[in-house]
């Protein structure tokens, strides 16, 4: 290597004898004792004039040298020694010792001009349906596994955590900010376009990751603090290796191979935050559910709090979307049409909830041509956890609103743990009718019951007969159109992501057409969110059930429309057509609904079916006791 020494003293001298050279550092040192006192003796003592007071510059300077030079091979790390090697091994000039603070910085101006741009330090953390880029290091994700867990023990329950941070990496920005920041690269290409793609077996990422530390100045607090790792996600690729690690760890669970489940149920919360809308939300649900199946976790009994909080939930199900009020207006008209010139009628609703079906039909029978017959409800519903009589609450309500259109009204609640505790002459009429009075016509009426008596083996025979014993003229019936009952798990669980997926994606749809049509609350949200979100915990409470319980636990059984005509025609029923007429008013009231162009209405062999586009979600169908 060419080193060069030029005099800094400016008088002339002879030349220095290449002999002479072991008694170099001798003459430094002597020369060196005329000088100022505050020169740094060990520095002095290796040929380096420097003040004591420069001693803070140059040694951060080196230390910028150092990081530079460590970055000379970023583009190609396997030749990255070499490279910087041959560059110092040209016509590079060292300069006097005595400004050694200069040399640095020619050392640092020639390295840092082959610089590769470097992304900035981390923004703050955006929501991660807005970017692509998420960062690698911090929390596994929505919730936190244990390495084991006790079935038996109540205590244990899946927490929530924070969501992974999100960053931007934006390379135009880079120059800027280059000299000020201390960059330690792991061996790869730092190019902000590599993609991360975690193994189904592994989890292992290929994508880049840089780690960024804040500016390594004097005095400087936060240069102490850990490197932000950032690794950049190519989103459809994660969403196909969400979808795949899903379907995956089902079927690990499907074949009892709980330790293969256990390794790709921790990767489902990574890949999730990468996705955004409903695909993140649906996948975090059924990631939460293969947890609990995975870990065996089972909740404490809550059925009764359940059955409080679920009457809420539905509430809130029936304001954002229009799947209740398609399945109560459905129900109605066929209810309507068989009540036509009956002076006396009697519905029996198997699920009175908080009794939203029933105004709009007294309604319909106060404007009946002839005035209204007389109306008495029956209403079912499971016991109260504070024992509050909460069906008697809503016949009173039912009643009030009748009396103001003047419809004779009477009312009875029915308390029961299950429809199977139902018997024949709970709904039958009280008392004997009278020989010269018209005799009760009775309709009974199921909006997503029928299916939870499938958990029961036996039940939904013992109701049905019970049923057909009372001889009604009409049973509406309205369930969801999925086959949730299959033996297979992986089937089960395919059938139950595909339809979930339709169902949070018209949640979705409906909620921005509701954003775009109606102004933000006062508040500064929307006047619809609350109710989104409780109609997506209403949603994955379904899914939980579904996937992680079994046996009598697993009450969410259902089944498609050709099913249920299976089994009420074993039951001694035959269908009832719904009529073109109910169609055309179903049709009518989607197109008052906001967000309701995604929603089809389909006639499907005299049944009626609502659905987000191609895909039939629930379905209304109308029976009656088949003749001898």
């Amino acid at each position: 290597m060419k080193r060069e020494y030029q005099d800094a003293g400016g008088s002339g001298g002879g030349g220095s004898s290449s002999a002479d050279m072991g008694s170099c550092k001798d003459k430094v040192m002597a020369g060196a004792a005329g000088e100022e006192e505050d020169v740094d003796e060990l520095l002095a003592a290796l040929g380096y004039k420097v003040r004591s007071s420069d001693m803070a510059d140059v040694a951060q300077k080196l230390e910028q040298l150092e990081m530079a030079m460590g970055m000379g091979g970023v583009s190609a790390p396997g030749a990255a020694d070499d490279g910087f090697v041959s560059h110092l091994a040209t016509d590079t000039v060292h300069y006097n010792p005595s400004d050694l603070s200069s040399w640095v910085e020619s050392m640092l101006s020639e390295l840092n001009a082959p610089l590769p741009p470097i992304p900035p330090a981390p923004p703050a953390a955006r929501h991660a349906s807005t970017s692509s880029t998420v960062t690698g290091g911090g929390g596994s994700g929505y919730f936190e596994l244990p390495a084991a867990a006790d079935s038996s023990s109540s205590t244990y329950a899946l927490r929530p955590i924070s969501l992974p941070v999100v960053a931007t990496a934006d390379p135009s920005a880079a120059d800027s900010a280059r000299d000020s920041k201390r960059m330690r690269t792991g061996g790869g290409s730092t190019s902000s376009s590599s993609s991360s793609s975690s193994s189904l077996g592994g989890g292992a990422s290929r994508g880049s990751v840089v780690e960024a530390a804040p500016p390594a100045t004097q005095g400087n607090a936060a240069a102490n603090a850990p490197a932000v790792p950032v690794v950049v996600v190519d989103t459809q690729e994660a969403g196909i290796r969400l979808v795949h690690a899903l379907l995956a760890c089902a079927e690990a669970v499907q074949q009892e191979n709980f330790a293969a489940a256990e390794a790709l149920v921790k990767q489902i919360p990574t890949l999730a935050a990468s996705q955004g809308g409903a695909m993140r939300k649906v996948a975090a649900y059924f990631g939460e559910a293969l947890a609990r199946r995975v870990y065996r976790f089972r909740p404490a009994d809550s059925t009764l709090l359940d059955a409080a909080f679920a009457d809420l939930l539905h509430a809130h199900f029936y304001e954002s979307c229009p799947y209740l009020k398609f399945a109560h207006f459905t129900a109605n008209q066929a209810i309507l049409e068989a009540f036509a010139g009956c002076r006396r009628v009697h519905v029996v609703d198997f699920g009175i909830k908080q009794g939203m079906q029933w105004p709009a039909l007294l309604q319909a029978l106060a404007l009946r041509p002839g005035g209204p017959p007389s109306f008495r409800l029956t209403g079912v519903g499971p016991p109260q956890p504070d024992e509050t009589d909460a069906l008697q609450q809503v016949g009173w309500k039912l009643a009030q609103f009748a009396h103001t259109i003047r419809v004779d009204f009477q009312y009875r609640g029915l308390v029961a743990a299950t429809l199977a505790d139902l018997e024949p002459f709970m709904l039958q009429p009280e008392g004997e009718a009278d020989a010269n009075e018209e005799p009760e016509v009775i309709a009974v009426n199921s909006v997503f019951e029928l299916h939870r008596l499938l958990a029961q083996p036996g039940a939904l025979e013992k109701v049905l007969g019970t049923v057909h014993a009372v001889r009604p003229r009409i049973v509406t019936v309205v369930e969801q159109e999925a086959n949730h009952n299959s033996g297979s798990f992986l089937d089960r669980f395919t059938e139950s992501l595909h339809y979930y997926s339709t169902m949070f994606d018209s949640l979705e749809g409906g909620s921005s057409g509701q954003a775009e049509l109606s102004p933000p609350a006062a508040g500064g949200g929307g006047g619809g969110g609350t109710d989104q979100v409780m109609s997506e915990v209403y949603l994955g409470r379904q899914i939980c059930n579904v996937v992680a319980c079994e046996g009598a636990e697993r009450t969410e059984r259902h089944e498609t429309l050709g099913q249920w005509r299976n089994r009420l025609g074993r039951a001694g029923f035959e269908p009832v057509h719904l009529g073109s007429n109910a169609y055309k008013q179903a049709s009518t009231l989607l197109a008052l609904f906001a967000g309701g162009d995604g929603y089809r209405v389909e006639e499907k062999e005299g049944c009626l079916t609502l659905g987000w586009h191609t895909r039939p979600l629930i379905a209304t169908s109308a029976w009656r006791v088949a003749a001898a």
